[in-house]
Parts: structure tokens; sequence; C-alpha cells
């Protein structure tokens, strides 16, 4: 229960800090680059077990952990050009309905529980993120032209909670989730570094110490985020597609709720139903725990 609550806590930061991205006009991307390395350095100074670089490629999660990086980068920016064709609530609905992924995996390829409780509980979760997220009147309007970005941004960011739970439970040792974890963040961080190497050649490339600040900032909870999702996931307080779902919709709920409290957002009547119906689904999954 600890790793979960820290999951959600650590992710909820980052909704924070990326709301202060805006607030300081900071640089996204520079940003995003300088988080990786600073999520990279917090997986190699919580290696417990001595490693040497060496000897990281040799491990049999390592090429998904490289494979992961690459997707990082390449999700971000894609929520990039979705918020900028269709807006930020579209993206924010396919990044937490992307929970589907998981889930289904959870359940087809471990062949876990479905009882009524989580059905309904996952069903309600759904529900709570679509209503949660939406912060306009007229809900969501999408261009047919653009209907592919938020279906990448869907499938991409299902795809990395997947692998994260099948490398947790067929490759990784409990001692190197940190190097594992540093891995993910080196590769998006190299990917990052040669973009901005590439815009400095071009010459559209500015440097800002506040972009390093934000980098760093977002850089750590970012990197726990990941940490103890991997640990809630091998623990043993819910099945991947509760702790998924679960997860999910609390950090919908406690970022929409900070954001009334730190940011002064007005939510529409659909985001309070939206709050409520994920306590709902918190509690029905709960249920079929216990």
């Amino acid at each position: 229960m600890i790793a979960l609550l820290f999951s959600i806590l650590s992710s909820t930061m980052i909704f924070v800090v990326f709301k202060l991205f805006s607030r300081f006009k900071i640089n996204t991307f520079q940003a995003l680059t300088f988080n990786y390395v600073t999520a990279c350095i917090c997986g190699i100074i919580l290696q417990e077990d001595s490693i040497k670089f060496s000897d990281v490629p040799h491990f049999e999660w390592f090429p998904f952990a490289l494979g992961l990086g690459g997707l990082f980068i390449l999700v971000f920016n894609l929520m990039a050009i979705t918020t900028q064709r269709s807006g930020l609530s579209v993206v924010s609905v396919a990044t937490k309905m992307s929970v589907v992924i998981p889930i289904l995996f959870g359940l087809l390829y471990y062949k876990e529980s479905l009882g009524l409780f989580k059905i309904i509980g996952i069903i309600l979760a759904l529900v709570a993120v679509y209503l949660a997220s939406i912060k306009t009147k007229e809900g969501i309007k999408i261009k047919l032209s653009n209907f592919i970005f938020p279906v990448l941004v869907f499938l991409g960011s299902g795809t990395i909670d997947t692998t994260i739970k099948y490398l947790e439970g067929e490759f990784i040792a409990k001692s190197d989730i940190p190097i594992f974890s540093a891995t993910i963040y080196a590769m998006a961080g190299l990917i990052g570094f040669g973009i901005l190497i590439f815009q400095l050649v071009k010459g559209s490339f500015t440097f800002e110490f506040k972009n390093l600040v934000g980098g760093i900032a977002l850089g750590i909870p970012n990197y726990f985020s990941v940490y103890f999702l991997v640990e809630a996931l091998r623990s043993n307080i819910l099945e991947s597609s509760g702790v998924f779902t679960v997860n999910n919709v609390a950090i919908v709920m406690t970022s929409t709720i900070l954001g009334i409290l730190l940011f002064k957002e007005k939510l529409l009547r659909k985001n309070w139903i939206g709050i409520g119906l994920a306590v709902l689904s918190i509690l029905f999954i709960a249920l079929e725990k216990w």
C-alpha cells in the first residue's frame, strides 16, 4: 500500500511541476531532457548492489529498457502535437484511458481475477478519468485528420505501462529496479540531447538556467513514480489490473484537487462527478481484494 501511495504522490508531483512550467515559461523539451538525466542519476545513486556499467548491457531487460527510453521521448512528442492540434483535455484522456491496455494484459496474460466488484471498479474508473479530464462544457472535439495522434498517445502510453509490468514479472530482480529505471532514463536523455544538439547546429537552441532547474525538479518525482509503481506491482496489495486502475484514477483525482487548491482552477459539474466516481472505483476494486 505504501509503494502504491508513493507512486500516486510522485506522479501527482509531476503534474504540479508541469503546471509550474507554464507559469515560469520554462522550455518544456529542454527541461524534459534534463529531467531524464536527473532521474538517471537518482537510479544510479539508489542502486544498492554494486554493478559495473559495462555489465548493464548484459542484463536480459537491457534492450527493453532502451526501447522504453525511446518510447518515452516519442510519446512525449506525440502528446505535444496532440495538445497543439486538439487540446490538453484530449491528451489527458488519451493518456489516462490507456490504462485499459495493461489491465487487459494482466487479465489475459497473467489470468488475473475478474469479479463483479473489479468490473464495476474498472468501468467507474474509466468514466471518472474522462469526466475529471474534460475541462470544457463542449467536451472533446477532434478533427478527423488529427485523430491519429491521440490514438498513438493512447497506444504508446499503454505500451509503456504494459512493458514495465511484463519486465517486472519476468526479468527484473528486486535489487535491480534502480539501475533498470536509470537505464530507461539514460536512453531517453541521450535521445533528448541528440535533438538539442541538432537544434544548436540549426541555431534554434537557446539555453536558460531555469530550464535546468525545472528539469531537476521534474526528474526526482519522475524517477520515483516508476520506481514505486514497480514496487507496487510487486506487492500483494492488488493484482496488476487493480494497481494500474487505482494508480491512474487516483492520480487524476489528486491532480484535479491540487489544481483547485494550488492553482485556483475551477471545475465543472462533470469534473466533480468524475472525482466522486474515482473514489467509488477505488472502493470497488478494494472490495474485490478483501
